[in-house]
């Protein structure tokens, strides 16, 4: 199992991005699939997540309104659309294969930083 992300950086507050992470090594249509954070000095974060059929969706409350989860199972690539970025974003992004803590593989991740 291989998830590799990528579209994160460094952007202002108010800012969008759109963070990518394409799943290799098994059947990524057959899983939920979601994303996770981790801040500096904090343990990790369940951002939000998606149904394996992609007709599903959840985010925390946080970021609900501001984030969007996708997914395109025929390029087994997941998205995280980030939109109105604030400070307290600023995080490690890691796709994950699972809901919530019940994900069994992550990825390397991807640095966001929110700063003015």
């Amino acid at each position: 199992v291989q998830l590799a992300e990528s579209g994160g950086g460094l952007v202002q507050p108010g800012d969008s991005l759109r963070l990518s992470c394409v799943g290799s090594g098994f059947t990524f249509g057959s899983y939920d699939m979601g994303w996770v954070r981790q801040a500096p000095g904090k343990g990790p974060e369940w951002v939000g997540g998606i149904a394996s059929s992609g007709y599903s969706t959840r985010v925390k409350g946080s970021v609900k309104g501001r984030f969007t989860i996708s997914r395109d199972n025929s390029k087994s690539t997941l998205y995280l659309q980030m939109n109105n970025l604030k400070p307290e974003d600023t995080a490690v992004y890691y796709c994950a294969r699972g809901w919530e803590s019940n994900y069994d593989h992550r990825g390397q991740g991807t640095q966001v930083t929110v700063s003015s």
